[in-house]
């Protein structure tokens, strides 16, 4: 594994692996829907959507029929602390992947006609995952009591009704905050070299401008727990009881 820094701030790691010709290119943006704002719940989930709704130089849906002409893989993800895009192709394509995402970093532009829809795409998703599943409901209760100051406690798709108010001007705001080279890591795994990655990141991510220092991300502190806390859901579709326990604990970093 070998690791370096280009002059505009993006951390890159190369991961060998020669069993087979292909190459996995992932992005990871040090944001998630902990660093959503205020009142703007499932930003960050909801970017992640439109990021898809193609820049100024590839119009929606290229970048995508363009990994499906090739016979590769792509997705995208967003957790509490990151959101990330991946490829998966013939190594031989790596430089075209390069290209296309670089240009999403720098240069996403969507009309506000493809707004609204993709937003009620997200909302649909809620209604599908949360809103008609017991379980859901439960765990996204259980969350939010047990984080009581901490982000968390936030479903990562966002409440219902803050989410049908983000617009346009929401998703370029955190989309121009938080999606900028210095601010990211690029990770390659598979049939590569090193050298040939980092000739291949000059190239294509070496363009994007550096924006300044990283954002500055706020993870305030728990306070202590005196009592223990019980959430109870009850739903006619539920057949027999299910319980779920969830416990604040030390983590790897942190000392409480």
């Amino acid at each position: 594994v070998s690791s370096f820094t280009l002059p505009n701030g993006l951390q890159i790691v190369v991961i060998p692996d020669r069993r087979v010709p292909v190459a996995t290119h992932m992005v990871w943006y040090r944001n998630g829907s902990a660093d959503d704002p205020p009142l703007k719940s499932g930003i960050a989930h909801f970017l992640e959507h439109l990021m898809f709704k193609g820049t100024a130089t590839h119009p929606a849906g290229e970048f995508s029929q363009v990994v499906a002409s090739l016979g590769g893989q792509e997705n995208a993800f967003t957790s509490y602390d990151y959101t990330a895009y991946f490829q998966r192709v013939a190594k031989e394509h790596l430089g075209t992947m390069m290209r296309f995402e670089a240009d999403r970093m720098n240069g996403l532009a969507f009309d506000e006609d493809v707004v609204g829809p993709e937003r009620d795409v997200v909302l649909e998703e809620r209604r599908m995952r949360v809103e008609t599943d017991p379980g859901a409901q439960l765990a996204e209760a259980l969350s939010a009591s047990l984080f009581v100051h901490h982000p968390y406690g936030t479903p990562i798709i966002g409440w219902m009704h803050e989410i049908e108010g983000l617009t346009r001007d929401d998703a370029l705001a955190y989309y121009k905050r938080f999606y900028t080279p210095e601010n990211a890591i690029l990770v390659v795994a598979g049939d590569v070299e090193a050298d040939e990655v980092r000739a291949l990141a000059e190239e294509t991510y070496g363009r994007v401008p550096a924006r300044g220092a990283p954002p500055e991300r706020r993870r305030p502190r728990e306070p202590v727990l005196n009592a223990s806390r019980r959430v109870t859901v009850t739903d006619e579709k539920v057949e027999q009881p299910y319980l779920q326990q969830s416990f604040l604990v030390p983590s790897s970093r942190t000392q409480a």
